[in-house]
């Protein structure tokens, strides 16, 4: 009768023990390759992300606003433009209380909200400055599709002696002419990402 304990032969010693190292290596090469899958994960999900973020905010980048010279840029940059893209021009003179502020409020909204065309243009420049009286002054025509949208003569006056970017913003917002806030930039800059920006 055979025992109910085999004994091993050294080849069958030796096979085991070469399968368990060979095992060993599989299980780390998994892991590794584990953790090369999960990066690139990251770097497919940042991808689709900034893919995603590229398509919804289709159009044009500005980020500026435009110094109009004459009334043929003042036209072309409202005609000339993407049916989608909101355009706001501020109509302003040196030297008239409030025009100063909202030149310095629409530069600063450009840079949040580089999707809308903004420009300024002085009165006397419009060929139009018999309309655009001091008093008028500073003010605020919105576009979108080539059609006048609002316009808000003598703007400073809604607002306290000093304002700045955020009352612009939001008077604006009040009467729906700004669209949604830009995402930031996905990422840190050098292609890799956090681990908190993948969550």
């Amino acid at each position: 009768m055979s025992s109910p304990h085999r004994s091993f032969s050294k080849d069958d010693k030796d096979t085991r023990q070469r399968f368990c190292r060979k095992m060993s290596m599989q299980e780390y090469e998994l892991i590794h390759d584990e953790q090369e899958d999960e990066s690139c994960l990251q770097k497919y999900r940042k991808r689709c992300m900034q893919d995603m973020h590229q398509r919804l905010s289709f159009g044009p980048k500005y980020g500026y606003v435009c110094e109009l010279q004459n009334g043929e840029q003042f036209l072309e940059a409202i005609e000339k433009e993407r049916k989608t893209t909101t355009v706001i021009v501020h109509i302003y003179e040196d030297g008239i209380k409030g025009c100063d502020a909202l030149n310095n409020s629409l530069t600063c909204l450009a840079a949040e909200y580089s999707t809308v065309k903004f420009c300024k243009i002085k009165a006397s420049n419009t060929g139009a400055g018999d309309r655009f009286s001091n008093e008028v002054l500073p003010t605020l025509l919105v576009y979108k599709g080539g059609e006048l949208l609002s316009n808000f003569i003598s703007i400073s006056e809604q607002f306290n002696e000093e304002f700045f970017a955020v009352d612009v913003e939001s008077f604006l917002n009040e009467y729906g002419l700004l669209p949604e806030r830009e995402l930031p930039a996905l990422g840190n800059g050098n292609g890799n990402m956090d681990e908190q920006d993948v969550e």
